[in-house]
């Protein structure tokens, strides 16, 4: 997306700053807005019918949340929430569908990168489907530290709470908790409450390549 990203910082945006936690866009929200990480991490939430959340992504700055709803004039299916403290600017909706209306090439480019997330979402899913909890957490927590990394921060260093690890691998943070235990016992990771520091990436990427076995 090099060549969208700097024409968007050619026109008027609203910067809005979030602390970790906070509520940046609701599920069935209307407004015709979308926004482009400037700074910090933001995640990607669905909501399930029993209650339960599933993290379906973590994005680093960069990242431009809300392109295709305001493009297809349709509410957030997601919620989204400031993983870290995080600036985002926002943009009327109008811009872009009057830029995609405007500039066929850029049309391809946003719908190619949006595509494109989707994609490795997919692929995510079907490869977490087949595996054991402890790959589908080493995996996740690499893929976790090449996310943070993009911000300039420590790569071997997630800040992550247990209750967001437990809904992005997903599974429960019981036995999520098992799984930690056990890497910090053979010291592939350590870290203290509320934050993974990777020791032995060797390791975790084995684990996360073994996707048989228990969890």
């Amino acid at each position: 997306m090099a060549q969208w990203l700097p024409l968007l910082s050619q026109h008027r945006s609203t910067v809005r700053c979030f602390r970790r936690g906070d509520l940046i866009a609701g599920a069935g929200g209307v407004g015709d807005m979308f926004a482009r990480i400037h700074r910090g991490l933001v995640g990607a939430h669905a909501l399930l019918a029993d209650g339960r959340e599933f993290i379906v992504d973590i994005m680093p700055k960069g990242t431009v949340v809300g392109e295709i709803e305001v493009l297809r004039r349709r509410p957030m299916n997601l919620e989204y929430r400031a993983v870290s403290d995080c600036e985002l600017h926002f943009y009327d909706g109008r811009l872009l569908r009057e830029l995609c209306a405007n500039d066929p090439h850029f049309q391809v480019e946003v719908l190619s990168r949006a595509l494109s997330r989707i994609n490795d979402l997919e692929l995510r899913i079907i490869a977490n489907a087949g595996g054991s909890l402890m790959s589908r957490l080493a995996q996740t927590l690499l893929r976790l530290s090449m996310i943070y990394s993009v911000d300039g921060g420590d790569a071997d260093l997630v800040t992550i709470s247990q209750h967001e690890l437990a809904a992005t691998v997903p599974a429960s943070r019981e036995k999520v908790n098992q799984c930690l235990r056990r890497l910090r016992e053979s010291n592939v990771i350590g870290g203290s409450h509320g934050s993974i520091r990777l020791l032995n990436r060797s390791a975790l990427e084995s684990h996360a390549r073994n996707c048989g076995g228990a969890a």
